[in-house]
């Protein structure tokens, strides 16, 4: 039995202070709680979450069962559309690609994948990022803030207002965009909670995932949640060294210790973890790199996702060969690791995390 560390607390990294927060950050409970507080009756509060998620309206004033009233102290407390779309790319895949603008100035990125079985949306919980993996764009110019739940929610919603010109519907999530979700744990599980519900975009639990590049103390707070979301990990190496090359955060909480919590994880949870292990050419794409792997991850259930690494400008590794990208792939099969090959998309566009950002937005990132 693995007893969890004592609980740390979270990290006070900068949140937006607006003078109207989004709509979208509150719950469904969380509205009624506001309908009481105005001295209406509950059910206004769903009226507005159905407003919101079933009618998808753009204003205050177009929810016509509320009484003018209530309508008119929305207008004044909160925002309805905090996200205004910059950028707008399509690849000849389907993927699409936005770029939006927050209040404050800010730009964030979202990605529309297209599969088989259905559309999935990448989000992002932060503006940039200061994890500082080395392969990464999302880094370049370090965090700014964090976004609130309802930036995050918005996101999703502005994604499905364009899916709804045909018909269709966003049927999956992950949180795989600029930043590290663990970073900005409150405002993600709250954005979790309100795509969830059964009243609102009713994104099912098992078709969610959560990315983490490893922060430790978050992880075993995840491992009590007692939800279904699906949790992946940013891996990329076995070896410390290595792993600390590409990932800085691996200084502070190194492998044997993210590993001793997805232990814990899996204990609490019983689920499977995913992990992201991103090909790097000459790094740790070898064949010795996937046998210290699976030793590695031998005593867990889980999954390797490989994933040929997107070149971006502003970095400098070489995209490792086809023929050693299969040849990793075989290492993990003949040593009983469950390995697949992630699908590339959007190879045509700015497809890499950070780079429309990074392209479009000199002034933020820096550069």
């Amino acid at each position: 039995m693995i007893q969890r560390p004592p609980k740390k607390p979270i990290k006070n990294i900068r949140q937006p202070d607006f003078d109207q927060p989004s709509i979208y950050s509150l719950s469904l409970a969380d509205l009624e709680d506001l309908a009481l507080r105005w001295g209406e009756d509950k059910y206004r509060g769903g009226q507005i979450f159905e407003w919101l998620y079933t009618h998808r309206v753009d204003r205050f004033e177009d929810m016509m069962n509320l009484p003018k009233s209530m309508r008119e102290a929305l207008a004044e407390s909160y925002s309805i559309d905090p996200l205004e779309t910059v950028v707008k790319q399509e690849s000849k895949d389907g993927t699409m690609k936005f770029l939006f603008r927050l209040r404050d100035g800010y730009t964030i990125e979202t990605v529309l994948m297209r599969h088989d079985y259905g559309n999935s949306v990448c989000v992002t919980t932060q503006v940039g990022c200061q994890i500082g993996c080395s392969f990464c764009a999302s880094t370049l110019g370090g965090l700014k803030r964090n976004l609130e739940a309802g930036e995050i929610v918005s996101q999703i919603v502005q994604i499905q207002k364009v899916l709804d010109d045909t018909d269709e519907r966003v049927s999956s999530v992950v949180i795989m965009g600029i930043g590290e979700p663990f970073e900005n744990y409150v405002q993600m599980m709250q954005f979790l909670r309100i795509i969830n519900h059964d009243d609102g975009l009713n994104i099912g639990a098992r078709h969610i995932t959560v990315s983490t590049s490893g922060i430790v103390p978050r992880i075993y707070d995840f491992a009590d949640e007692d939800i279904q979301i699906n949790f992946a990990v940013s891996l990329h190496a076995a070896d410390n060294d290595i792993r600390t090359s590409l990932m800085p955060i691996n200084k502070a909480y190194d492998i044997d210790k993210l590993m001793e919590s997805l232990k814990y994880y899996q204990q609490q949870t019983n689920r499977r973890v995913t992990f992201e292990y991103g090909l790097f050419g000459g790094v740790n794409d070898q064949p010795e790199h996937a046998r210290e792997l699976s030793e590695l991850i031998k005593d867990l259930k889980c999954h390797v996702n490989l994933i040929p690494v997107n070149h971006v400008p502003e970095r400098n590794y070489v995209r490792t060969s086809r023929d050693d990208i299969f040849q990793f792939l075989e290492t993990l099969n003949e040593c009983g690791v469950n390995a697949t090959l992630r699908r590339e998309q959007g190879t045509d566009i700015d497809a890499a995390c950070g780079q429309l950002r990074a392209k479009e937005s000199k002034q933020e990132t820096g550069e």
